[in-house]
């Protein structure tokens, strides 16, 4: 799966970092921009680090990942990605407090908060799909006819 903001600065490493934090190897995640930047927001990775995630190793992703992944989720109105066959898009409208006057840390840990959220909510769809095993009828104890 594949996060995108803008400049993949701040907050599709964020995500990347929790999925990674929630998921641990059961799924492959990276975060790209779609005008990437050259460095993390100092902000973003400090709000992360503030509740044990580390995104300081996030680089940028080559854009060949676009049609490997099958889920890319975008996180921000604005970030506009072109369909692409086979693959599942989301698109995140999540919260700017810039928006509301709210700068800094504290911005940083509300955009943390809201992307938290809605990653541990993606996690639980991602995580408890059922297999073919889990799908077949339960058994209710009664003998079956031969």
């Amino acid at each position: 799966m594949l996060f995108v903001c803008a400049r993949n600065s701040g907050k599709s490493p964020m995500a990347a970092g929790l999925m990674r934090a929630i998921a641990d190897t059961k799924i492959a995640v990276y975060s790209a921009g779609t005008n990437p930047g050259t460095s993390l927001d100092d902000l973003s990775v400090q709000a992360l680090l503030d509740v044990g995630v580390d995104i300081t190793g996030e680089k940028p992703i080559d854009p060949q990942l676009l049609s490997d992944v099958d889920l890319i989720v975008t996180l921000a109105r604005e970030v506009r990605i072109e369909p692409i066959d086979g693959v599942v898009m989301e698109n995140w409208n999540t919260a700017e407090p810039s928006e509301r006057g709210i700068d800094g840390i504290e911005r940083m840990e509300l955009i943390r908060e809201d992307i938290a959220g809605r990653v541990t909510g993606l996690a639980t769809r991602l995580l408890d799909t059922p297999t073919s095993e889990s799908r077949q009828p339960p058994d209710n104890g009664s003998p079956s006819e031969d």
